[in-house]
């Protein structure tokens, strides 16, 4: 396939989108206890945060609505070669920028559950690097008739290799600097860590558990921790020092990535009225590799 010319004045990346238009596409979930109670021990807690009949936590239900291609179907990174939402671009690089979700009435264990998504909104950007391709899907998931879970993410495509990527990053695995928020859960992420919570999110991309290949071929000084894992951790800190606030929205964004081996602080603030907290990942390196704020029902 050939490349696209990003020297014309015409967007090069809009000849591969213009016509594309994936239409929904609905997906069935039983909402089984097995994945909560896996992610419960990969997190250290000391029984599954929800059994039976109970609400799965903010988020959770990223272990749910998994999609397993055939072998043959993944390219060189072990991201799927093709995909129904995946754009139709060449030399296709993907990455996780953020998200927003509204959690209406929580999602509970053992009850099926059906997610409807829906391509939101595709938009081209050029930056310092050149064209990029932001695609925002859009998943409503409800229960018992209910629509419960209302989430859209934010994936951003490039073609080829990102210039600025190889050779700028770091990796400091000393002890992160003290802060004073309010929250604050600090966690140093090991290769088992990040295997463990790849093979619970059907996550096949070689970045996460291929130090050679992360090295070699993506110019990463370490295993990369999973952008929804951050999340995830963010949203465990606000769970676990508010057990008793139900979480009404979230909003997230992904900056900077995280090494396998560096000490991660998740951080959180509490808005003067109680009603919202901002979050953050921290390392050695950076006060903000990920950021979120959610608001309180």
């Amino acid at each position: 396939m050939p490349q696209p010319d990003a020297s014309q004045g015409e967007s090069a990346l809009a000849r591969y989108l213009d016509a594309w238009a994936p239409a929904p596409v609905t997906l069935d979930d039983p909402v089984a206890a097995a994945p909560v109670a896996a992610l419960s021990q990969v997190l250290d807690q000391e029984a599954a945060v929800a059994g039976e009949g109970e609400p799965v936590p903010p988020l959770w239900h990223w272990l749910h609505f998994l999609e397993w291609p055939a072998q043959r179907e993944l390219g060189a990174d072990g991201h799927p070669a093709h995909g129904h939402f995946l754009p139709p671009l060449p030399d296709r690089r993907r990455m996780f920028a953020g998200g927003r979700a509204e959690f209406t009435t929580p999602l509970r264990v053992g009850v099926p559950a059906r997610r409807t998504s829906s391509l939101a909104q595709v938009e081209i950007k050029r930056g310092r690097t050149g064209e990029m391709a932001f695609v925002t899907v859009r998943h409503e998931i409800a229960q018992e008739g209910e629509t419960r879970v209302t989430e859209e993410q934010d994936l951003v495509y490039r073609v080829g290799e990102d210039e600025r990527r190889s050779g700028g990053f770091g990796l400091d695995l000393g002890e992160a600097e003290p802060s004073d928020a309010d929250w604050q859960l600090i966690l140093r992420p090991s290769p088992t860590l990040l295997f463990r919570y790849s093979a619970l999110t059907a996550n096949a991309h070689r970045i996460h558990y291929d130090e050679p290949y992360v090295r070699d071929v993506e110019g990463y000084p370490g295993l990369v921790v999973h952008g929804p894992l951050l999340v995830q951790l963010m949203l465990e800190l606000a769970r676990r020092e508010a057990p008793e606030r139900e979480i009404r929205t979230l909003s997230y964004r992904l900056r900077k990535p995280v090494f396998a081996g560096e000490q991660i602080c998740a951080l959180g603030d509490v808005a003067d009225d109680g009603g919202s907290a901002g979050l953050r990942i921290a390392t050695r390196r950076d006060e903000r590799h990920a950021t979120a704020e959610v608001t309180f029902k």
